[in-house]
């Protein structure tokens, strides 16, 4: 029997030799050990950290509850 792997990605031993700023020189950090600001380096160059996406829902309804009749609808009422 094979056992599962969890869905998150084991995470390394990160250090600062390995930080983008550090190797390009623009670490102004003077602690040790990787920082909130750790970037990896990686050929491509920098990357933004990934985000979550927004997937909006689709409207339900076709017409909102408050909006104004139109034009000939207010005929057909009216006329």
């Amino acid at each position: 029997m094979v056992p599962m792997q969890s869905g998150a990605p084991k995470r390394t031993n990160v250090s600062c030799e390995d930080c983008f700023f550090h190797k390009n020189m623009l670490c102004a950090v003077t602690q040790s050990g990787p920082c909130p600001t750790f970037r990896p380096d990686r050929p491509e160059g920098l990357a933004p950290p990934r985000q979550l996406s927004l997937n909006f829902r689709h409207e339900r309804r076709l017409q909102v509850a408050w909006a104004f009749p139109s034009a000939d609808q207010q005929v057909a009422l009216h006329g």
